[in-house]
């Protein structure tokens, strides 16, 4: 269905080979069934693709992942890590679950360690817009900081400290405070891969942004009564939200489709 669209995302799949994206994924109903819509996005392309199943079936189907050797960006969904390309994760997410530590939990290294991030992020916004590169010994120190925040969660939540209720065996589950450290602990290099290189974002709106317009279809029309209808859809919106993005005429873009002669992207 729709075959010049298709030459068109091909296209599209290969200008990713090169560049940071952004990964995400989000439900949606094909005949009354579970569905899930994954993206692949940048700032001047977009990918959707429409599978039953959220992980790395669906991924690999989709055919870009597997393939990838730059930067992918994504809320840290444990499927994505399986791919071999440089990962960063979200840190908007990582932000508001700190947030939640910080209140429900009263624990002052959540509050320090999103404040610090909050700076990180302030210090590379200025980077970009005044065209600098990135000062070495800047970023050691902000990342010395960081170490020395884990620290003190490490401090406020060793393992013998955790034990909101006894499990099997005597084993203490661990808190979601403990849980969201280490995360802290294990990603750290994925986390901070915008402080070392300013190519790659902060967060993963982008991706967030992109599937925005898949759920509010969702909430009017409720479900695909085809899987053939959401491939379509999905391969329209996925046109249509690239040459919005490249500044070219919508209207004339969709005229040229129906004609068999997309407009070409840079």
């Amino acid at each position: 269905m729709f075959p010049e669209l298709e030459e068109f995302e091909n296209v599209i799949r290969e200008k990713y080979s090169l560049l940071c994206i952004h990964c995400d994924e989000t439900g949606m109903k094909v005949h009354g069934k579970r569905h899930w819509l994954h993206v692949a996005s940048t700032d001047k392309y977009t990918c959707y693709f429409a599978h039953p199943k959220r992980g790395s079936e669906a991924i690999d189907a989709m055919g870009i992942l597997p393939e990838f050797k730059w930067v992918a960006v994504h809320d840290g969904w444990k499927p994505y890590n399986g791919y071999n390309c440089d990962h960063a994760l979200c840190n908007a997410h990582l932000q508001r679950e700190l947030i939640g530590i910080e209140e429900s939990y009263k624990q002052q290294w959540a509050k320090d360690m999103n404040e610090l991030l909050s700076e990180m992020k302030k210090y590379t916004d200025e980077c970009k817009e005044q065209g600098k590169y990135l000062d070495f010994e800047q970023v050691k120190a902000l990342e010395k900081r960081f170490d020395t925040v884990v620290a003190k969660g490490i401090e406020e939540n060793p393992p013998s400290l955790n034990p909101e209720r006894q499990g099997k065996r005597g084993m203490y589950p661990k808190t979601k405070a403990r849980n969201l450290l280490d995360r802290f602990i294990e990603h750290k290099e994925k986390i901070l891969r915008f402080l070392k290189d300013l190519k790659v974002p902060f967060e993963n709106n982008q991706a967030e942004r992109d599937v925005r317009m898949m759920k509010l279809q969702q909430k009017i029309s409720g479900t695909f009564r085809t899987t053939r209808g959401a491939e379509a859809f999905c391969r329209i919106r996925a046109y249509i939200s690239t040459i919005r993005k490249n500044g070219l005429p919508v209207l004339e873009g969709i005229l040229a489709a129906l004609k068999g002669a997309p407009l070409a992207i840079p």
